[in-house]
């Protein structure tokens, strides 16, 4: 997506990194840029604009479910693994193995 128009940053640039934006996950000199070339390109700032409206939807209506407990340490355990640089097993190698039920 592109207006068409030169920009200090380029469009792809933006929408590579629009949820670290919407998510205040980036520097402070990196948002501006990023506000900066939303004033410029409306097809981005629309894109911003419905990623923004779709982020609170969700909030809305699924920001109030507790996560068990054993699903958040299974995350963090992953993420874990790969900050480190270690190998992430395929499937869940803690969790037990299926019993057959009768039928």
């Amino acid at each position: 997506m592109s207006c068409g128009e030169p920009h200090e940053t380029d469009c792809s640039e933006i929408l590579d990194h629009l949820y670290e934006f919407l998510d205040r996950e980036m520097p402070d000199s990196d948002c501006v840029k990023f506000e900066h070339h939303f004033e410029e390109c409306s097809p981005c700032l629309e894109k911003y604009g419905l990623e923004q409206a779709v982020k609170k939807l969700v909030k809305r209506c699924c920001g109030h479910d507790d996560v068990p407990g054993d699903l958040r340490a299974k995350v963090m355990g992953r993420i874990d693994l790969i900050r480190s640089g270690q190998a992430v097993p395929d499937k869940d190698v803690t969790a037990s193995p299926a019993t057959p039920t009768e039928s």
